[in-house]
């Protein structure tokens, strides 16, 4: 297969396929998203339209190949969140929500009513793993390994033209 149809290929199945995976956790699995883990699917959301566009334009291989780099950009993109939610996930660095951070202190009527006004779904907790890593590191490494092989195969398919 030439390198533009299999970048876009990817561009496409990529966040299908990692949407689906978290969709099913969600309503088979029962582990729903905390708010980093919507942030994460937001750029896969974008991805599926821009790859589509790509595969529109299968005509134009230089307009093709723009919209598989953009969906590649978006799905590099949710890699990136995945990562650091990740690092969040194993308290590497503080979250950015209050889905993950602790009581700033006070009195206690205070401190209660910031726990009260967390979310259930905590951020700076994964829900799952395998083989130590969570979903949201899951996310990161096949997010970003995609994303990088869109790439090398728009400059390949760059080079056959």
């Amino acid at each position: 297969m030439k390198s533009l149809p299999l970048a876009r290929l990817l561009a496409l199945a990529v966040p299908l396929l990692l949407l689906g995976g978290a969709y099913a956790s969600q309503y088979i699995g029962g582990l729903h998203p905390c708010q980093m883990c919507w942030w994460q699917r937001y750029p896969h959301f974008a991805a599926i339209p821009l790859a589509l566009i790509a595969y529109g334009a299968t005509g134009r291989p230089c307009v093709s190949a723009l919209f598989a780099g953009l969906a590649g950009l978006a799905i590099g993109i949710s890699g990136g969140i995945g990562l650091f939610h990740a690092g969040v996930e194993y308290g590497w660095w503080q979250g950015l929500t209050a889905c993950s951070t602790s009581p700033a202190g006070g009195n206690p009527a205070d401190i209660l009513n910031q726990i009260m006004a967390t979310p259930i779904t905590r951020c700076d907790v994964a829900p799952w793993t395998l083989m130590g890593i969570s979903l949201a590191g899951f996310n990161g490494l096949l997010s970003g390994a995609s994303a990088l092989a869109i790439l090398v195969l728009l400059i390949k398919a760059r080079k056959e033209a």
